[in-house]
């Protein structure tokens, strides 16, 4: 039988009340509570995250493990694995638990994962953000240096296949309000399940979009903000995919979706990308450009010409300021030139 870890993602500080509680786990903390500063992917100061790379939005979890924890522990006991709940509070801390995925050493010297292990992962999440956070990790401690790529790994790879993982959403009720990576893939939900896909399930492999900023990306991006009237601002950047150029920079826009799957598929009533699919090797991307048109009379209107296309790459270069998005959910700023890449099958999750 599985030995079978649950891995929630925990707080340093105390939230008496609670996630969305309004205390510290959401953000809640100020002054000597507030994490310590550290460096986000964009290289800016940011004094609002933690030690284990999230932001404070991403690390909702209160300290004792949550009822659908004991819940999917309890149906794991009842089948005879042995289960261990683990709260991680740190990089290091997620990186004990991953260590136990770990293959025998290669002759090469790289740390590799182990194809015929005995160990199952379960990756309890809050958030889209919180299953990132681990996804990064795993991609830290098993992707090898350029200089020392093995003739074993795949040609369109930088890493190799990671372990698969179980996702258990701590928050059911978000599937009917919020389309998370879980309700886009229609992985179970109820605690039970989880369990019995763990221990009956087969890997379904799934595509991953690294980053130059050191990160990964599991469903999408957004580029782009609004006002507090919640009209779109305008921003200009180049958008290129392989070699199709979607914007040079020269004009305004109002939005950039990256996707790996469909969670920014749509803004309000616009359709930003048209078939998203986390397992087709590739990443679609589309720029919605406002274009200044004239009627028959002379007459000026707006309208929106959404541009798209699909490649292995894509990268963004800001032309001026600070561009906002949402990745995964997580909120940042772009200052610079970012770029994403697909790597095909890279991570898997245990499906039924």
């Amino acid at each position: 039988m599985y030995d079978v870890v649950l891995l929630t993602l925990g707080s340093e500080r105390d939230a008496p009340g609670g996630c969305g509680s309004g205390g510290a786990c959401c953000g809640g903390a100020t002054g000597a509570d507030a994490a310590p500063t550290s460096q986000t992917d964009t290289g800016q100061t940011d004094t609002g995250q933690t030690s284990a790379g999230q932001t404070d939005t991403e690390q909702c979890a209160t300290e004792r493990p949550r009822v659908p924890v004991l819940a999917c522990a309890d149906a794991l006991n009842a089948r005879g694995a042995r289960v261990e709940t683990v709260t991680a509070r740190s990089d290091a801390e997620i990186d004990a638990v991953l260590a136990r995925l770990d293959g025998p050493p290669r002759p090469d010297g790289l740390t590799w994962p182990d194809p015929d292990s005995k160990t199952r992962l379960v990756i309890a999440t809050a958030s889209d953000g919180q299953l990132r956070a681990v996804l990064r990790r795993l991609v830290k401690r098993y992707a090898p240096a350029p200089s020392k790529r093995p003739a074993d790994l795949p040609g369109n790879r930088t890493l190799p296949d990671l372990p698969p993982v179980a996702v258990l959403p701590l928050d059911p009720a978000r599937a009917g309000t919020h389309r998370d990576l879980a309700a886009q893939l229609g992985l179970p939900r109820d605690p039970a399940a989880v369990a019995a896909a763990v221990l009956d399930g087969t890997p379904r492999r799934l595509d991953l979009l690294r980053n130059d900023g050191g990160s990964v990306t599991l469903d999408g991006a957004l580029l782009g903000a609004a006002d507090d009237a919640g009209r779109p601002l305008h921003w200009r950047a180049r958008v290129e995919v392989d070699d199709t150029i979607l914007t040079d920079g020269a004009e305004p826009l109002l939005a950039c979706a990256v996707g790996n799957a469909g969670g920014y598929a749509t803004l309000d009533d616009v359709t930003l990308l048209t078939a998203p699919d986390p397992a087709d090797g590739e990443v679609e991307v589309a720029v919605a450009v406002p274009v200044v048109v004239r009627s028959a009379w002379g007459r000026k209107r707006v309208r929106l010409e959404v541009r798209r296309a699909r490649g292995r790459a894509v990268s963004v270069l800001p032309r001026e300021g600070k561009v906002p998005y949402l990745d995964d959910g997580v909120e940042g700023e772009l200052t610079r030139k970012r770029s994403w890449w697909i790597e095909p099958g890279a991570w898997a999750v245990w499906s039924i």
